[in-house]
């Protein structure tokens, strides 16, 4: 009898102890998501106000449409505002695409991703090319890069990007493309206010940003990077790790419970790294790509100049296959948090 008294004990102790863990892990996701949210909350807000401030400058329609002379404090202040929505954008995109599948793609797809489905032949309405690069490509229309227009300029339904040249033009600008985006990322501001975030898609979201940096980085040797046309691809990964590490602090609590305070370190050297590189260049662009740049077999002289350095990194710092990377070890300690991929 006092065997089976003393087993039976056993057991209930360790009943207590496992629901001890699983409160503990209760304590800590919460916690985690809750900090996630409230920083995406607060990004999205500034994307909202962003994307209103440059529908509110763009100027009103006449009959000859608006460009960089006529225009000059109007185009400023709408390519501030861009740069703003850019910004807040990119702090938050891991964590928020897999919620708003649709409406990330009409925010924040390329020229080519658009076009490839179907020619546009109007880039000033609110149908076929739309969101931040759709107002990016007209803002911009006058300084695009040499390289960018060679790309652009091979594909199937390509047209060229203007100012506004005329009134129907301009007032579809202003009320229907910008108005679009205005209405849309307002959409996903008050949505995810409601929506319960789970911790697999910050989580997760948040190492698939940091792989982007060396997909993004290689694709501005072809011309086309994301934010070609502002030449602002640099800016916009500066956003990505900025909120990279804003999520990875809020489930520190946790990582330290299952991986310990070594692992905590460990990512954010990694981390330092990637911001001292960046940091190392001036402006929001990337360095001038090697005219004869290949990403398949980049030579040693290649490698040596300021975007060989900075493309050499990052597909270092974001290989999953290798365990010495950033992205591997954000993988582990997702591991050992039991956080799935979304």
């Amino acid at each position: 009898m006092m065997h089976r008294l003393r087993s039976s004990s056993r057991f209930c102790a360790c009943l207590l102890v496992l629901a001890a863990c699983d409160s503990a892990n209760d304590d800590y996701e919460s916690e985690a998501t809750l900090d996630v949210k409230q920083y995406v909350n607060a990004q999205l807000e500034k994307l909202s106000k962003a994307a209103e401030a440059i529908e509110k400058a763009a100027p009103a329609a006449d009959d000859d449409g608006w460009n960089a002379k006529d225009d000059a404090e109007a185009l400023k202040n709408m390519r501030k505002a861009w740069g703003d929505a850019r910004e807040a954008y990119e702090r938050v995109e891991g964590s928020i695409a897999v919620l708003f599948k649709g409406l990330d793609r009409y925010t924040d797809e390329r020229y080519d991703g658009f076009i490839e489905e179907e020619k546009d032949d109007d880039l000033f309405d609110d149908e076929g090319v739309v969101g931040v690069h759709a107002i990016e490509r007209i803002l911009w229309s006058d300084s695009i890069p040499e390289h960018v227009m060679k790309f652009e300029s091979t594909l199937p339904g390509y047209k060229p990007a203007a100012f506004p040249a005329n009134k129907e033009e301009a007032d579809a600008f202003k009320n229907k493309l910008c108005k679009r985006l205005t209405r849309e990322t307002k959409i996903m501001r008050d949505q995810f206010a409601t929506v319960a975030l789970q911790p697999g898609a910050a989580f997760w979201g948040m190492i698939g940003s940091m792989e982007e940096q060396a997909e993004k980085t290689t694709k501005a040797a072809s011309g086309e990077d994301e934010s070609r046309y502002a030449q602002n691809t640099l800016a916009d990964m500066r956003a990505n790790l900025a909120g990279a590490r804003a999520v990875f602090d809020a489930f520190k609590p946790w990582i330290e419970a299952k991986s310990g305070n070594a692992a905590i370190e460990e990512i954010e050297t990694e981390f330092k790294e990637v911001a001292d590189a960046y940091a190392e260049i001036d402006g929001v662009a990337l360095p001038q790509v090697p005219a004869k740049f290949n990403p398949d077999k980049p030579t040693d002289t290649d490698l040596k100049t300021p975007y060989g350095k900075l493309w050499q990194l990052l597909n270092e710092k974001t290989d999953p296959e290798d365990d010495t990377s950033l992205v591997h070890k954000m993988m582990n300690t997702a591991d050992d948090m039991g956080i799935e991929p979304q």
